[in-house]
């Protein structure tokens, strides 16, 4: 198998999110991983420039889109998999547990047009399974805790882990939201530090911590396994889950929780119009 697949990332400041183009060298068949669809939550406005980037880097480098790839739900950014699709024809993947995300949120949002059993998404995947991505495999590790649909993607010596971890001086994800625990997401972490240390890895976001003025999102598990401030090496089990659960306890919602996930429920696809032809987002009042 070859060992490096190219990766370009974009970053997005307003949600922190880096979303990436990997492609096989060789075939130039690629695949998208967690796309940004913009919205201003000053207006409820919808806009495809950063989507449009990406679209602009494949056309460019002349590349084949065969994936779009969903880490998880994101409770963050709103997806921008459903206007790649209909742009592209390329299918969206999500974790198999998805379902389990669905079926707390469609209740929420009263979303009586989502089906709770992920058939708004191409392909559903489990640990173990594999993708095609030219002289690649993508292979799926399931690694929840944060969400309980979080997937990590290892394509070739490059690791996707979404938000399961962010880099070493920031540490690791809430594991609050419905469907997480910590206690799970420390095995998930533990099975991705497991992979071999000169491995890559590209995280989901990047909040700048104290002392540090350059966003990066490109580490390794030798690196994280040496220094991550949550879970290094010398951390135990015990340790990691009461520091998470203190941390969380003092985390507010992310800001656009509630039109993010009304959205990432739906592939990326917003909620049909209603009779007066718009389209509304709902916000449960003391709901979260």
């Amino acid at each position: 198998m070859p060992a490096q697949p190219h990766v370009e990332a974009y970053f997005d400041p307003a949600t922190f999110t880096v979303s990436y183009v990997v492609h096989d060298p060789a075939t130039l068949q690629a695949a998208i991983i967690d796309p940004v669809l913009d919205f201003s939550s000053r207006n409820a406005r919808t806009s495809t420039k950063s989507a449009d980037k990406l679209l602009g880097y494949v056309h460019t480098k002349g590349l084949k889109l065969k994936w779009l790839l969903e880490t998880h739900a994101h409770a963050d950014h709103l997806s921008a998999s459903h206007y790649l699709r209909d742009r592209t024809g390329a299918p969206v993947v999500i974790g198999a547990h998805i379902t389990d995300v669905q079926k707390v949120f469609t209740s929420l949002f009263e979303a009586e047009d989502v089906a709770a059993d992920g058939s708004q998404f191409d392909r559903l995947v489990n640990d173990g399974d594999t993708l095609p991505l030219g002289e690649f495999e993508i292979r799926v590790l399931h690694t929840p805790g944060h969400t309980p649909a979080c997937v990590t993607y290892l394509i070739g010596d490059a690791a996707f882990v979404g938000d399961t971890l962010f880099m070493p001086d920031y540490g690791t994800a809430r594991s609050d939201f419905p469907g997480g625990s910590a206690e799970v997401l420390y095995r998930s972490i533990r099975k991705i530090l497991a992979l071999p240390g000169d491995t890559r890895m590209f995280v989901g976001h990047d909040y700048l911590p104290e002392g540090r003025h350059d966003f990066r999102w490109e580490t390794s598990v030798a690196e994280q396994n040496a220094g991550n401030v949550h879970i290094n090496k010398g951390v135990s089990k015990g340790e990691f889950v009461a520091m998470r659960r203190a941390r969380d306890a003092q985390l507010e919602a992310p800001l656009l929780i509630l039109p993010s996930l009304q959205v990432n429920i739906r592939a990326g696809a917003l909620p049909p119009p209603t009779a007066n032809g718009h389209v509304y987002l709902r916000l449960p009042v003391n709901s979260i």
